[in-house]
């Protein structure tokens, strides 16, 4: 199926619009608003319908960015990932041993790299929406075609914001284009506009979209967001405070209305599943498969195609060399899991469990059975003897979105990644029940979630708050989650095979050294 984004590119007729925006340099936190030479504006610009789905589509395309460097860095400081140093391969200057061991300082090689990018990446999509946000209201029109573009604009932006303070906890809240260096707000800031915007915006997205509008917004993304931002609030209306080492519950944090955000939770999550509009996957593979548009599960996804640069590039960072042959050469071989979150897997019963790769290994092309680059049979193991110097095939890899065989690039693979999916809503439900203290109702929905994973079933009997992590781990691994589960749950900064716990201001990343000193309005998070 063609995405909205990827038909938008090839269909609209001023292909130029698009180009403009699309092709923008990613901005730092003092470069909000920059604008072309060849500026777009009202008076130029976005004078049909169709130019219009273009510029939204501008910034739609900036939800790929996230699955970049926030993606590894919401993973591989997790105990769901790590990259091991193999031989010459995957050292660079001991960024990605430093980005699992949570040792990054906001001068280190990942905090200049990975959490920079991620800063200017979110910032960018910020920018595109607060750009295309003052066309509309410059245009004053309230069509209903207008209408419902503002409220996806909001709801992006919102997005962007919720991923921004994810990360670095209070920043730069900026709604306008005015070029102007700003100052941190307070995280809990942060929390409020977002939920502020998805509860204005909501009621202005259509419930379903056509086919040809796969790939939008739709109110149950909107109320899907909302029941992740309020399920987290007991973190995420924090600057400092957070337990490192205990349960964050949303339990007596209030939200818009008075009203307790583990009920707020509740509400949003069941707004999303008693709409009828979203079921459960029968097969959980269909969540991710080269051509799960076709899934009734996912809420809110980023579209990819299978042309160069608007796919995703997921096999090409676990697999083998000598895995899988695209366009674009062989995978690099990279990320892996630890045998502890590997082990964790029932691997008898789970169907969840076939996302792993681990014995002896196939090419994706051919199907035959293949060697490692010195000739010997090449089989992926649980243990990794040690992550300084690993041999190409120790760790196991995780496959939840296969490769397409042949694309014609590493990054024009066509499974579209589901940011929030029906079972999330499920899952998220039964923890803000548990929190409340209805474990009945809570271990109901874990049940049903479970259901589809066990033939024959296996419920769990009772539930506490260690199972839940255990089963978003067994539903969610890979889905960059880990990291915000782990904060929220009160093992984030957990030893693991590391000498000792981790400090627990790192349950926040350092505002990079890059940006503080290009806006002398930034203050540093605490520890850093």
């Amino acid at each position: 199926m063609t995405s909205f984004l990827s038909k938008s590119i090839r269909q609209i007729g001023r292909g130029a619009v698009l180009a403009a925006l699309v092709a923008l340099p990613p901005l730092a936190c003092t470069d909000l608003t920059e604008v072309p030479n060849d500026a777009l504006t009202p008076d130029n610009a976005f004078k049909s319908d169709a130019e219009l789905i273009a510029g939204i589509a501008s910034v739609y395309a900036r939800l790929r960015n996230p699955l970049n460097d926030y993606y590894n860095l919401a993973e591989i400081t997790t105990d769901e990932m790590v990259v091991p140093t193999r031989g010459s391969d995957w050292f660079d200057n001991g960024r990605w041993l430093e980005i699992y061991r949570q040792t990054w300082t906001a001068n280190s090689g990942s905090a200049l790299a990975d959490m920079n990018n991620s800063w200017n990446d979110m910032f960018s999509g910020v920018a595109r929406a607060n750009l295309m946000i003052d066309v509309l209201q410059k245009q004053g029109s309230t069509t209903a075609t207008t209408t419902q573009a503002m409220a996806e604009l909001r709801v992006l932006r919102a997005f962007f914001y919720y991923l921004l303070q994810d990360f670095f906890g209070g920043v730069p809240l900026v709604t306008g284009t005015a070029l102007e260096a700003t100052a941190r707000v307070s995280r809990d800031s942060v929390f409020k506009f977002v939920e502020a915007e998805l509860i204005a915006a909501a009621p202005d997205l259509p419930e379903t979209r056509s086919a040809s509008e796969y790939g939008r917004l739709t109110r149950g993304a909107a109320n899907a967001l909302l029941a992740s931002l309020y399920i987290n609030a007991g973190v995420f209306t924090k600057d400092q405070g957070i337990n490192a080492t205990g349960y964050n519950s949303c339990a007596g944090v209030t939200v818009a209305g008075g009203k307790d955000a583990c009920q707020a939770a509740i509400d949003a999550a069941n707004a999303v599943i008693n709409s009828g509009n979203y079921s459960l996957a029968a097969n959980f593979k269909d969540n991710f498969s080269i051509s799960n548009e076709g899934s009734p599960e996912n809420i809110f996804v980023v579209a990819h195609t299978n042309q160069p640069g608007l796919g995703e590039s997921f096999p090409m960072r676990t697999l083998h060399y000598n895995q899988l042959s695209t366009g674009g050469g062989g995978p690099w071989n990279g990320f892996a899991t630890i045998a502890e979150t590997y082990n964790a897997f029932d691997h008898a019963a789970d169907k969840r469990d076939s996302i792993w790769l681990v014995g002896p290994q196939r090419s994706f092309n051919t199907g035959n059975l293949v060697n490692d680059r010195n000739g010997n049979p090449l089989v992926f193991t649980p243990s990794i003897g040690n992550i300084e110097s690993a041999g190409e095939g120790e760790g196991v890899r995780f496959n939840k979105f296969p490769p397409l065989p042949n694309a014609l690039a590493g990054d024009a693979m066509p499974n579209d990644f589901p940011y929030f999916r029906l079972a999330e809503m499920y899952l998220i439900r039964a923890e803000a029940e548990l929190a409340l203290g209805n474990t009945g109702a809570a271990l109901a929905d874990v049940n049903l979630v479970r259901a589809r994973a066990f033939n024959p079933p296996k419920p769990l009997a009772s539930l506490t708050t260690d199972d839940l992590l255990r089963e978003r781990l067994f539903e969610f691994v890979a889905e960059m989650k880990r990291r915000q589960d782990m904060i929220r749950f009160g093992h984030y900064t957990d030893a693991r095979e590391f000498k000792g716990q981790r400090e627990a201001y790192r349950v926040l990343f350092p505002v990079p050294a890059t940006q503080i000193q290009s806006n002398g309005k930034l203050t540093q998070n605490p520890g850093y």
